[in-house]
């Protein structure tokens, strides 16, 4: 009996924790959320319009190791990992990066429900999400119309941007959901990872690269210079990866993690 009643205590000290856990996360999203809804619009711009750019270097650490391995099968688990470098340096760095953002601002409006929060969430997605793929498309002009890369780098790139644009509207969708989900989810766990951080950002980011799902900046910027280089249209890259990659992101950030983990703190409140 008294070992059930122990059991049960630590059951209970257990459940306590993991709320007053979730509680600790989400209110330093929050508080971070409130913080970048009353950031100036030209603060925002520049922020995001650095981690448009630094993004690149996704697809740069990726081609730089796809280039450089021997080809096999298993090359793409190690070219990969240079997929991560873009989200270490725009995370780390603090830069305004869109698909963070369908996480964070969101619990201030799911906890007011009120037009002027949703008006402020619109003005931060429209801002960040307009200078993040303003970036994005000046790097990949800078990578297609300049010598900085060697021939072989840009047969790389251009390898890379056609694996992207491969998959049909609905499949870039879903693949698009996945992304979301993930990256909203690193953005939960990252308040309490601690000396983890890094870490955490490499492995998700590296499992989105492995498993090719569709992330709409990072993508952005393979498929812009695919564009650049005149071996896609731009209206198939708007149409057929911006879009759908966009919508999924969406999805997978706001419904997948910021409904439920703001459903669950609440839940837990009652």
């Amino acid at each position: 009996m008294a070992q059930q009643e122990s059991e049960s205590i630590e059951k209970e000290q257990e459940e306590v924790q993991q709320a007053s856990s979730a509680h600790d996360i989400h209110r330093a999203i929050f508080q971070e959320a409130e913080t970048e809804l009353n950031r100036p619009a030209d603060s925002l711009f520049w922020s995001g319009l650095a981690a448009g750019l630094s993004m690149g270097f996704s697809m740069i650490g990726h081609g730089l190791l796809k280039t450089y391995l021997p080809k096999a099968d298993w090359s793409t688990l190690v070219a990969s990992f240079g997929y991560s470098l873009g989200f270490v340096i725009v995370i780390l760095g603090r830069q305004q990066l869109f698909t963070e953002n369908t996480l964070t601002p969101m619990l201030p409006l799911l906890e007011r429900k009120d037009f002027r929060t949703f008006r402020q969430v619109m003005r931060l997605w429209g801002i960040v999400l307009l200078a993040n793929l303003t970036g994005a498309l000046l790097l990949a002009f800078v990578i297609a119309k300049t010598t900085v890369f060697s021939p072989a780098m840009l047969k790389s790139f251009e390898e890379i941007g056609y694996a992207v644009m491969e998959p049909d509207f609905s499949t870039t969708l879903l693949r698009g959901i996945f992304a979301g989900w993930l990256i909203a989810l690193m953005v939960w766990i990252l308040p309490n990872a601690q000396n983890a951080r890094l870490w955490i950002i490499i492995l998700i980011t590296y499992i989105i690269s492995v498993a090719h799902f569709s992330h709409v900046i990072a993508g952005a910027v393979e498929t812009f210079t695919l564009a650049a280089m005149q071996k896609a249209t731009w209206a198939d890259v708007l149409g057929m990866f911006i879009l759908p990659a966009l919508i999924g992101n969406i999805i997978g950030g706001v419904i997948l993690v910021a409904v439920i983990n703001h459903a669950q703190v609440q839940g837990s409140k009652q």
